[in-house]
């Protein structure tokens, strides 16, 4: 498939400060047009965020309206570039899984205004989950909410693999182990005094906020994230999730679902019988990639609450909250990480314009993977308008 955009007259050399999916994001959309495009990355390849979730592209958990409307044209940009580049795709949908009457209750609610809302989704019957993944656990099980729109990848292999692509089908130059520490309208410079020119410079540090402009950064209203997750073992004899899989816990994580009047009473549920989810915010998830490890996640602790050392108390929550609701055939865990996010409360990204052609863009509060797409899309049209 040829690139829907002609190319810019004249073309514009842009440099991009950090390869993770926000930064690759804005790469293919800068050089899909026809410009001349050098990524900078402090480390070998990129090790944050990016490469520490589950892989979800995830429409279902966006507020409507523009939020949405980005996810959705960010899901088909991912489809767009997995044709192009062969990189892994699978086009799963979700199920959001009732075991209490209260989520039952929100996910009836939902499925009633969301068509009007820009949802695509629909109830399912207890059988008609069981159905459609065999990994929903059978006991206590009321039903569950299918949303088609959700797909999955396998952050690892993009991360590691986008950037060869990039650089053989659009000549995107990449500078790997190479920290940029000042920069200047036009101009890049590295720690190791190196520096680069260029028309157009787009910073898209994660949460790094101290290496460039920190004092708009900490004002912004940015906050760091760290979540703790797992990996189970490869599953036996070629055994498949399905859809992603999330528990009723979800329901109170994502914005989508506040609609909903029903919502207050899950939330005071929980928080009387299960203080310690909310105390590190966990709701469980699971995905699966193509190499068939389930991806187990998650928990949110904020700001100072965060340390470099996980917490066995908070996988042993999530562990415990993922087997009320699924079930594997092999629940060997393989891996234990944490990941560390910018998150911003008001907005899907924090964009800003500290100088005249340089451009910061952060903060996608969890959501690289659902929204770096058609945030980079956006940003571009945005800024050549």
């Amino acid at each position: 498939m040829s690139d829907p955009f002609p190319p810019s007259e004249p073309p514009e050399t842009v440099g991009i400060v950090g390869a993770g999916i926000v930064g690759l994001a804005h790469a293919w959309s800068a050089a899909r047009r026809g410009h001349q495009v050098t990524v900078f990355e402090r480390s070998p390849i990129a090790s944050g965020a990016s490469v520490r979730n589950f892989g979800m592209v995830w429409p279902i958990g966006q507020p409507s309206g523009e939020a949405l409307a980005i996810a959705l044209r960010s899901r088909a940009c991912w489809l767009e570039l997995s044709e192009q580049s062969n990189i892994w795709i699978n086009p799963c949908g979700s199920i959001h899984l009732a075991h209490r009457e209260d989520e039952w209750a929100v996910l009836e609610e939902f499925a009633q205004v969301a068509p009007e809302l820009g949802y695509s989704c629909e109830l399912l019957s207890r059988s008609e989950v069981l159905a459609r993944s065999p990994g929903a656990n059978p006991d206590g099980l009321l039903g569950g909410l299918f949303s088609p729109m959700e797909l999955c990848v396998n952050p690892r292999a993009v991360i590691r693999t986008l950037p060869g692509w990039l650089a053989d089908r659009f000549g995107v130059s990449f500078h790997l182990g190479t920290a940029i520490t000042q920069v200047e309208p036009g101009l890049a410079r590295s720690a190791d005094g190196r520096s680069w020119s260029f028309d157009r410079l787009i910073i898209c540090g994660g949460a790094d906020f101290e290496t460039l402009f920190p004092d708009l950064l900490h004002g912004s209203g940015l906050r760091r994230c760290k979540l703790q997750m797992l990996k189970a073992a490869p599953q036996p004899n070629g055994w498949t999730l399905g859809p992603h899989l999330a528990s009723g816990l979800t329901l109170r994580h994502y914005a989508n679902f506040e609609v909903t009047d029903s919502l207050a009473a899950l939330k005071q549920r929980i928080a009387a019988e299960t203080p310690e989810l909310d105390q590190y915010g966990i709701h469980v998830m699971a995905s699966q990639n193509e190499l068939g490890e389930i991806i187990l996640g998650d928990s949110h602790e904020y700001d100072d609450a965060i340390d470099p050392f996980d917490k066995s108390l908070i996988d042993d929550l999530i562990l415990r909250e993922l087997r009320h609701v699924i079930q594997l055939p092999d629940w060997s865990i393989t891996e234990r990480w944490h990941g560390i996010y910018a998150k911003h409360a008001a907005a899907p990204v924090f964009e800003a314009e500290p100088m005249p052609g340089v451009s910061v863009r952060t903060g996608t509060s969890g959501s690289g993977m659902t929204m770096s797409f058609g945030l980079a899309e956006r940003s571009w049209e945005t800024t050549r308008s």
